[in-house]
């Protein structure tokens, strides 16, 4: 039977991220050789000596401040194909003094072309730059992912107020982020559902999806080739959005404020693409679990429908990526029953779930709150491995407590 072999499990200390960390902490990491670099709300920390020693990376100050100034959520990827390091920034929503009455914020896509990520040029976005008449409109909750050619990256948009009015895909040309010019682009956007999540080990198609009402489930496809976004629908088996309570041996409640159903985890591997979410409790389920559904994107048909649950304990923000060979790849939490929230990795193996512990927490968080997404992706340069960046508490229940942990891990015997 296969195992899951933890080539590299460190945890970053407060040098790392100078104490700069959340229970709500979202962290993303790449890797390019012997450079890491991992994102988190709100640091980010480099290693160019295979984790041995890290440094802070403070995205307040790293680039230049836009909008309302840095804050919070971060994507980093290192892209092969072009040698370039990708690193999203979300800034703050504020009102613009050169343009009265327009409250808009930026998001910003940074280059780097170097062999560690240090140097960037980047590009910034804001909502009236792309219709004038969103005026009155932010940014938030990104996802990225790469195709063959192209950077795609997703966000919700919301109005002064915080009332969600619609979401977006961008589609960038890779040539052109390499190339450090002009930046071409191409976007989409939809007033019917948000929280689109794209697909990891996207070829000629990027694909994505959210929920369509009900046990609805909404998959769209955007080819590198086309200006055009396709869309088919499935029905999946009936699940629960309404009951997340997951208590640890400390009575703390760790999804008791951010956890929802989102989908948070989404790959595709041939012709087959997936979505991950957390589902609440229900009948036969009786802790919150991921539940999941696989589509063919050819005959646009539901396949199958994995599951990841547990009697005492809730799985929680799944994270997903196929590796070279289509292997997918897995980073979750954990918590509740006789276990505070803990971070695991893992894979597929045929119909069941390889899970390990990276690490666990001490206890639970003070005020309730875990999430928002993980990410995970391929290793660079051993793409049949992947790497993932998860956290705990150690030694206490507020922010300055989380620990974020970098894991570097494969397929054992």
């Amino acid at each position: 039977m296969a195992t899951v072999r933890l080539v590299q499990n460190i945890g970053l200390d407060d040098q790392a991220t100078s104490k700069q960390t959340s229970t709500i902490t979202e962290t993303t990491v790449a890797t390019s050789n012997s450079d890491i670099f991992v994102t988190g709300n709100w640091f980010a920390s480099r290693s160019g000596t295979v984790g041995k020693q890290w440094e802070l990376v403070n995205p307040f100050t790293a680039l230049p401040s836009a909008a309302g100034g840095f804050c919070c959520d971060q994507i980093v990827m290192f892209e092969p194909s072009r040698r370039i390091w990708i690193w999203i920034l979300q800034y703050i929503a504020a009102d613009d003094p050169q343009q009265p009455g327009v409250f808009n914020n930026v998001f910003r896509v940074a280059v780097s072309h170097n062999t560690d990520p240090s140097t960037f040029h980047w590009w910034d976005f804001a909502p009236i730059s792309l219709n004038p008449d969103w005026r009155n409109m932010w940014f938030d909750y990104p996802d990225a992912a790469t195709s063959a050619n192209h950077l795609y990256v997703t966000f919700n948009a919301f109005n002064r107020g915080g009332s969600w009015q619609r979401a977006f895909v961008f589609k960038f040309p890779l040539d052109a982020l390499e190339a450090g010019n002009a930046l071409s682009h191409q976007w989409w956007s939809t007033t019917e559902r948000g929280s689109l999540r794209l697909t990891q080990g996207a070829a000629g198609s990027m694909f994505f999806a959210s929920h369509n009402g009900g046990t609805g489930l909404r998959v769209h496809g955007w080819p590198d080739s086309s200006n055009t976004v396709g869309w088919f629908d499935v029905q999946v088996s009936p699940w629960n959005a309404n009951n997340y309570r997951s208590v640890g041996p400390d009575g703390k409640d760790w999804l008791a404020e951010r956890v929802d159903s989102r989908i948070t985890g989404a790959w595709v591997s041939g012709t087959r693409a997936g979505f991950l979410w957390t589902a609440a409790s229900r009948s036969g389920r009786p802790m919150p679990y991921v539940k999941g559904a696989v589509v063919d994107v050819t005959t646009q048909t539901l396949v199958e429908q994995p599951e990841i649950w547990n009697e005492e304990s809730a799985y929680a923000f799944p994270a997903a990526c196929p590796n070279a060979q289509g292997v997918v790849g897995l980073s979750l939490f954990m918590g509740g029953g006789p276990l505070h929230p803990s971070h695991l990795v893992g894979f597929r193996d045929g119909a069941d779930w390889r899970l390990v512990f990276t690490r666990k927490s001490t206890q639970g968080p003070d005020r309730g709150t875990w999430g928002d997404y993980l990410t995970c992706h391929r290793h660079d340069p051993d793409a049949s491995e992947w790497v993932t960046s998860g956290y705990t508490l150690q030694g206490g229940g507020d922010r300055e407590f989380v620990e974020p942990q970098y894991v570097h891990f494969g397929i054992g015997s």
